[in-house]
């Protein structure tokens, strides 16, 4: 049967472009109705106008409380009542430890761990109220895994999906469905120049499209190609020196994959900074 989700109300925050872009068009295609938010409000307005179906434009900075407050509330005014708000706003600076400016750990929690906080402080009241609502956030393999080169990243992953573990136990019999999609390596531009490790290379479709899974039948951790989970989850079991052989197998070293390439040097300066024309 093909999949619809028509007439609910998608909220999508980063997605003027990859992860974000394609899950708004895969919703669209099936019939949602999508507000999509980004930091360049300029480039969201574009993205919705080359978007089939319903889609609106808005833009919003996830580290911004009014600026999330007025994304949600303006969805609801164009659209109705949020059913799904889709976290999907990251970024990532890769290198050594010791040479990551302070500038790109700041961001880097602003965004990816404070700005899911917030989204999920200020939409769930809302459904929780009403009965009913879903709260995808887009985190990554490295919520389980910590990758060389993406200490903090890693860092920030981890911290999402502990928060909305307790957050899920809160709002149990409540209605609001939590769910955390973690793939490995996708390819969008907050990965060039990285290494995938053991794993396929995933595109954005991967992903959208286990959102949408999600949506329909809901669970709350999804690991994206799923034999991740598993192999992290045997790996616990292991003696700490085994393991250490199986995970330098299997996880990338990304300070090796960067060293002497400029190909995230435009990215990274473009999103690690306090640029309002940067899309998250």
């Amino acid at each position: 049967m093909k999949r619809t989700h028509a007439g609910l109300v998608v909220a999508i925050t980063g997605g003027a472009a990859g992860i974000g872009r394609e899950t708004a068009r895969q919703f669209a295609l099936t019939g949602a109705r999508v507000c999509i938010g980004d930091l360049s409000g300029t480039a969201a307005r574009t993205a919705a106008a080359e978007l089939p179906g319903t889609v609106h434009g808005c833009e919003l900075d996830v580290t911004d409380e009014r600026s999330f407050h007025d994304f949600l509330a303006t969805t609801e005014a164009l659209l109705g009542p949020i059913d799904v708000l889709v976290n999907n706003a990251g970024v990532m600076w890769v290198g050594a430890f010791d040479t990551e400016p302070d500038t790109a750990t700041t961001r880097m929690l602003a965004v990816n761990l404070h700005g899911v906080i917030r989204g999920v402080r200020l939409a769930a009241p809302a459904m929780r109220t009403r009965g009913r609502g879903h709260i995808v956030t887009i985190a990554s393999a490295a919520s389980r895994l910590s990758p060389p080169g993406e200490a903090t990243y890693a860092a920030t992953k981890h911290g999402v999906l502990g928060y909305l573990t307790g957050v899920r136990e809160e709002l149990r019999g409540s209605g609001v469905r939590l769910s955390v999609i973690m793939p490995g390596v996708v390819d969008t531009e907050l990965a060039a120049g990285t290494a995938t490790g053991a794993a396929k290379l995933l595109q954005p479709a991967d992903v959208a499209n286990a959102v949408l899974a999600v949506v329909e039948r809901p669970r709350f951790e999804v690991s994206l190609p799923g034999y991740v989970s598993p192999l992290v989850h045997l790996a616990g079991l292991l003696p700490q020196w085994l393991r250490d052989i199986v995970l330098r197998r299997a996880v990338p070293n990304q300070v090796a994959a960067v060293s002497g390439s400029s190909k995230r040097s435009a990215y990274e300066k473009r999103v690690l900074r306090d640029d309002p024309e940067s899309s998250q």
